[in-house]
């Protein structure tokens, strides 16, 4: 493995071909704040790199400072395919041919896939005919790069997280660009979908399109990248050859400490039951599912994005109800028809979509830690108390160690993990007897994840059943007590990681 010095870039004379980016010096400080200090970063033509680090190391920073959305401060060295600038605007980047697909997508809900895709062409200070012809012909072009087949005149809003990042994938190739950076692309994709992008992604690379990826699946990244920068408190790690890097290594780059991945299960067959399901179905989306999770008890469900452990996620929490089948919780049988109806029986759902199902970004983290239990912290005249709200939110935000600036500023100014936090704490307010957790780690980078799953392992050590839903193999391998694998909307085998393997585990997951 290889390394630069801390600040070392490449040697370059503006207009000599092979880099398609080189940044030299970048800093950035917000009132007072240094987001990016001395900061070096470079990209080949043709070349797919990695940009690595934890949530608030100063990655989004830098690919803003990129596409133009932030000035750096002076000194700042930026040389875009040859051609020098000492910032750049929005259009300048449209026009360099650098692009960007978001974590948060940035699409259009009310749009049409196709005029979603589409869109740059009607966007100019000229105004321009927007032919509904042409634009499906071209979304079309766009999603047969991706191999995909999705309708073009579905509204946006009506497809599913995974399905919404496909069609923010094929806008950015719709846009030709020659410096593409990728945040998250593969978050909400199934394997399947994920190995087709990195296809795709390979392909690009060998006509020459520059690819940046920011991800915090680390085998994904060392799988697509042939380098990768670490960047770490808003200063530069250090840039790595991918050929002999290791996740371990690579979080422990990425965090500055040692990161070690051991077998959390314990035999929990002792313990009373607290969610009994039998027979449960639903017509197209699960079938014949029959599980039980014990108090104390961290059960994993694995399986690729459509095996129906979302949809079973929605059942549980009264958001749809099954056909067929019965659910028992601490013995006595439920059927909630609402969300209030699971809340009250002692259920609670951290949903895979933190951003328009998790949380109210617009509102302070103190509201939407409350919003679950507004009856409780009500005071005088049926009125929310200030001191209830105050002194609820102040137990969560200690407890689940959140790292905030305020509990009235918004949640949205907070990092994925922290954010998550939110989530958990919410949720949490309502004294649940099952917890779901559906996917808690999307978009949460390393060093947050470990917190996150320590924080599942002490609310399970409380005596919470915990039923933990995800597409990442290791996650529920290393912290799961029990595995459940779920196929086409049915559970088709049970893994114990205290006795058997993370390959063994994949081999299934992926066969």
């Amino acid at each position: 493995m290889t390394a630069s010095a801390a600040g070392e870039a490449p040697e370059s004379e503006s207009g000599v071909s092979g880099w398609a980016l080189m940044l030299r010096n970048v800093n950035k400080a917000f009132e007072g704040v240094q987001a990016l200090e001395d900061v070096s970063f470079s990209v080949r033509i043709g070349e797919i790199h990695c940009l690595a680090g934890e949530n608030g190391c100063g990655k989004s920073t830098l690919i803003k400072i990129v596409t133009g959305v932030y000035s750096p401060d002076s000194g700042t060295e930026i040389e875009v395919f040859g051609e020098r600038h000492a910032s750049i605007t929005p259009a300048q980047a449209r026009t360099l041919g650098i692009s960007v697909i978001w974590q948060d997508l940035a699409l259009f809900p009310h749009m049409t896939v196709a005029e979603n895709i589409a869109f740059d062409e009607s966007v100019g200070l000229i105004p321009k005919f927007f032919s509904q012809g042409s634009s499906y012909r071209r979304a079309e072009k766009a999603l047969n790069r991706l191999r995909v087949d999705l309708d073009l005149s579905a509204s946006l809003n009506s497809l599913p997280i995974a399905k919404r990042q496909i069609v923010a994938i094929a806008r950015a190739l719709h846009a030709n660009a020659k410096l593409i950076f990728m945040d998250e692309p593969t978050s909400s994709l199934t394997q399947s979908e994920t190995d087709n992008l990195l296809r795709i992604v390979k392909t690009l690379s060998t006509e020459g399109v520059s690819v940046v990826f920011v991800s915090h699946r680390l085998a994904e990244v060392i799988e697509i990248s042939s380098r990768l920068t670490v960047l770490r408190n808003g200063r530069l790690v250090g840039v790595y050859d991918t050929s002999d890097m290791t996740q371990t290594r690579l979080g422990s780059l990425m965090t500055g400490q040692e990161l070690v991945s051991e077998v959390s299960a314990r035999d929990c067959s002792g313990n009373p039951p607290v969610l009994e399901i039998e027979g449960l179905s639903r017509s197209g989306e699960y079938s014949d599912v029959s599980l039980k999770v014990r108090s104390g008890e961290i059960v994993g469900v694995i399986g690729l994005i459509g095996a129906g452990r979302t949809e079973l996620a929605h059942s549980l929490i009264g958001m749809t109800a099954p056909d067929s089948g019965s659910l028992r919780l601490n013995g006595r049988r439920i059927s909630p028809r609402s969300v209030r109806d699971a809340i009250s029986a002692g259920i609670a759902y951290v949903s895979e979509d933190r951003l328009t199902l998790g949380l109210i970004q617009q509102q302070s983290i103190s509201a939407n830690v409350v919003i679950t239990v507004l009856s409780k912290i009500l005071g005088l005249m049926g009125l929310i108390s200030p001191k209830r709200q105050g002194s609820l939110v102040s137990k969560w935000i200690d407890e689940l160690a959140i790292q905030i600036g305020h509990p009235d500023h918004a949640v949205s100014t907070l990092s994925g993990g922290n954010q998550q936090r939110v989530v958990l704490a919410k949720w949490l307010t309502t004294s649940p007897r099952l917890l779901i957790l559906d996917s808690p780690t999307v978009g949460v980078d390393v060093g947050a994840r470990a917190g996150i799953f320590r924080i599942a392992r002490k609310l399970a050590d409380e005596g919470i059943a915990i039923l933990l839903i995800s597409d990442e193999v290791h996650e529920v391998h290393y912290n799961s007590d029990r595995v459940l694998h779920m196929r086409n909307g049915r559970i088709v085998w049970e893994h114990d990681p205290a006795s058997a393997s993370l390959s063994q585990l994949e081999a299934r997951v992926y066969a």
